[in-house]
């Protein structure tokens, strides 16, 4: 009889633990209104909506200050709920993760759409469970271009210049293929080190050169379209285990509708990047060879190549239509 009473209890405290539900806490370097940001609240409401308030995304964390490789960390080691951070990021982890970061891998926005809607994304969210994290989806990050305060059209206009890359990631490797000095750089400083001639140029996709007002720094926006990277929306295995089954499912059904809202989001934001460079008086250079950058760029693309599985990767990924 007590042992009856007993397990009534501990059923009791497990219910009520999980319809306590979870404020859950985001990160993303990107601010608040950009579209990996937006997607994530919009996933946050849906969450919200169809747990009935139990679980919510509490907060966002927009503009954190800390690295991707900071989040990345802390959400493996369960004192971050989830975060936003470029695929690329898991590199050092994931040796797969930086197929996708690879220069004009992908032929258009569509087809690395397909790829990462497929077998090889599946592929790729996987690799992240095995490092202590559940991979929810993939979030378009767009086409990371160069900007600054001279315009560049060919590879050999950025012998020499020092420009800013994300601190984690493959992207110093890829800077210095083309001839720049690659200086690491948390993103938030990206505005300081332009107007202080620390750096002169940076590379980000068009959203993020808004939304963080780095058109006030850089006047030229050239459209090298150098790669195509995506987002990935990780939770943490603590966070994820928390979770009832059903509750599981709500989130990664969530998390599929919101790729469909940030696919929105950046096609929209590819309809009026013309006009709003008007606006805050950007040129937006489109003359680009870009021949010129594909020539820089293959030592190393021909360095993955190299690596068995990554040649594999990037085979499959050429054939996916």
């Amino acid at each position: 009889m007590r042992s009856s009473k007993a397990l009534i209890a501990i059923a009791a405290l497990l219910w009520a633990g999980a319809a306590s539900g979870k404020e859950l806490v985001s990160a993303d370097v990107y601010s608040v209104d950009h579209p990996t940001v937006r997607a994530t609240a919009y996933l946050g409401e849906l969450i919200e909506e169809r747990t009935a308030g139990r679980h919510k995304i509490a907060s966002l964390g927009e503009g954190s200050t800390n690295s991707e490789a900071f989040a990345i960390a802390a959400v493996r080691n369960g004192t971050l709920d989830m975060a936003r951070v470029n695929l690329a990021s898991f590199s050092n982890l994931v040796p797969s993760a930086i197929v996708p970061a690879l220069p004009y891998l992908f032929t258009s926005t569509a087809h690395m759409r397909r790829v990462l809607d497929g077998p090889i994304g599946e592929e790729l969210l996987a690799e992240l469970d095995r490092q202590g994290v559940v991979g929810l989806c993939f979030y378009d990050t767009g086409t990371r271009s160069f900007y600054g305060s001279k315009p560049i059209r060919k590879a050999s206009d950025l012998a020499g210049l020092k420009v800013r890359v994300p601190q984690s990631g493959p992207w110093v490797a890829i800077m210095q293929a083309m001839g720049v000095q690659p200086m690491p750089m948390p993103y938030e400083r990206v505005s300081v080190g332009l107007r202080n001639g620390t750096i002169a140029l940076a590379e980000n996709n068009w959203p993020s050169f808004v939304s963080s007002r780095h058109y006030e720094v850089a006047k030229y926006f050239s459209m090298t379209r150098h790669s195509m990277t995506p987002g990935v929306l990780i939770v943490s295995r603590q966070t994820w285990d928390g979770f009832s089954k059903e509750d599981q499912a709500i989130v990664r059904a969530a998390a599929r509708e919101s790729v469909d809202y940030i696919r929105k989001l950046w096609d929209e934001n590819e309809l009026t990047a013309s006009k709003v460079s008007k606006v805050l008086n950007v040129e937006i250079v489109s003359d680009v060879d870009q021949a010129s950058f594909i020539d820089a760029v293959a030592p190393v693309r021909d360095r993955q190549i190299a690596n068995p599985k990554a040649q594999d990767m990037i085979r499959r990924i050429a054939s996916t239509p």
